[in-house]
């Protein structure tokens, strides 16, 4: 009730805000109440329908602005087409950054429609930029290159003319002249939005495909280091990063970010690699840990996811990067380190679990929980003496049903059917990358050593 209350407020000063502001601008009053309705229903409804946590609704507010100021000055102060109106930008930053088409629709829907009414009530010109800004958006869907951006811009500016072709129809004598600012306009909104995301990107603090991709880079200063320094590591996070891939596209998550995220979950273990066991020696596996206490040992350990967000930090990573190196092991136990520390002599009640625990916090996002889960279950595959498609099948069940039961996926959005996919496509991706090989016979009289076959 109380957050009904204040809510409540929050929509009366918004609304008042708008109206003041629609007052000094010279703006049709009922445009800031449509406005306002449209994010109480992306905020309300909208959210909880898609199960997405938070929308950005300030950088959703700044590109509907970019609409509103645009519209105003082209209606009022400039003799150029009103079809030069960048609903088609708006759309495609808008999938770009936040890969939702329902989000798109929903926002070049609003975008048009107060572009119609600054321009005098015309609902032609809002038919018009609607369906050019919703192809922009879908064109761009699931970007992977920049130059796809201007392709988009190109085929929505023909979608967007030929529309306001068929809308001319009965005054065919004009409508050579909607043609070009149509298809102009389009074409400037692909090459505004390909030279200006990485600006709105730092603004919004959104990691969009083309970013990822860039991160992606193995010359990437951090990845070369953790070739260098790590190796074990690195090898561990490529193959974190294609279960992890596999998993997110067969349940319908961002299966791009999935990968990246993965690839820099341990940068934290970059300065002290030899504490790891991956990149340990054979002959010198427990070597590091066996001189120190287990209460030392779990610090290193668990210390590396917050030497991790401050290095990703430093080397200004994404902010949804970050959250996979936060994340990554949630509150999880250091089983090995406290059932050492019982081993000791101590007491049951003397050693708290909680302080064997990782400091949190729990995955907040299907990817994350992914990475959380891919981690996991790919070490402890290495660790098995018998690698057989039945003992992964049975190891990546019980990791899972682990963490389950132990709540480290309470705060995501992972459904059960969820995790009976991804439980599939790990023992399906693990069994086939440690499989069991055959030794190939050494012929009589050969001095050579026995080889494998893939």
């Amino acid at each position: 009730m109380k957050k009904l209350l204040v809510d409540s407020l929050l929509f009366s000063f918004y609304l008042i805000g708008l109206l003041f502001l629609s007052y000094a601008v010279g703006i049709s009053y009922f445009l800031p109440v449509v406005i306002l309705v449209i994010f109480v229903y992306l905020k309300y409804y909208y959210q909880k329908k898609a199960k997405r946590k938070t929308y950005n609704y300030l950088a959703l507010g700044l590109l509907l602005a970019m609409v509103v100021a645009s519209s105003k000055a082209l209606v009022d102060y400039s003799n150029l087409s009103v079809y030069f109106i960048p609903v088609s930008a708006v759309a495609m930053l808008c999938t770009i950054l936040f890969n939702d088409i329902g989000l798109t629709f929903v926002l070049a829907l609003t975008a048009s429609f107060s572009a119609g009414i600054i321009a005098q009530n015309s609902l032609g010109l809002t038919c018009v930029l609607f369906i050019g800004g919703i192809f922009s958006g879908i064109l761009v869907l699931n970007l992977r290159r920049r130059s796809q951006i201007i392709k988009a811009g190109i085929l929505s500016g023909v979608i967007q003319a030929f529309s306001a072709v068929f809308l001319e129809l009965p005054y065919f004598e004009q409508v050579f002249k909607v043609i070009w600012p149509n298809l102009l306009s389009c074409i400037l909104s692909g090459v505004f939005v390909s030279g200006a995301l990485p600006v709105f990107e730092y603004l919004f603090k959104v990691a969009s495909n083309i970013k990822l991709l860039e991160l992606s880079d193995f010359n990437q200063p951090l990845l070369k280091k953790m070739v260098l320094e790590a190796p074990g590591t690195y090898h561990h996070s490529l193959v974190v990063g294609n279960l992890s891939e596999a998993a997110a596209e067969a349940i319908g998550a961002n299966s791009l970010l999935a990968r990246i995220g993965a690839y820099y979950h341990d940068i934290g273990k970059i300065d002290k690699a030899e504490y790891f066991i991956e990149n340990q020696l054979q002959e010198s596996l427990t070597t590091a840990h066996q001189q120190i206490k287990p209460s030392i040992s779990k610090m290193v350990i668990m210390n590396h996811v917050k030497e991790g967000i401050e290095l990703a930090k430093r080397h200004k990573l994404n902010p949804a990067i970050v959250d996979f190196v936060a994340q990554h092991h949630g509150t999880s136990l250091v089983f090995y380190f406290y059932c050492r520390a019982l081993e000791n002599g101590h007491a049951e009640d003397e050693i708290r679990e909680e302080g064997f625990r990782y400091g949190g916090p729990k995955p907040q996002t299907k990817e994350t929980a992914i990475v959380l889960l891919a981690d996991s279950a790919e070490g402890a595959a290495r660790a098995l003496t018998e690698h057989t498609p039945k003992k992964i099948h049975e190891l990546v069940r019980k990791i899972i049903n682990n963490k389950f039961i132990d709540g480290q996926l309470d705060e995501c959005e992972l459904a059960l059917s969820d995790l009976e996919n991804i439980a599939a496509i790990f023992t399906k991706i693990l069994s086939a990358v440690y499989h069991v090989r055959i030794t190939y016979p050494e012929k009589n009289g050969e001095n050579s050593d026995n080889k494998s076959t893939a």
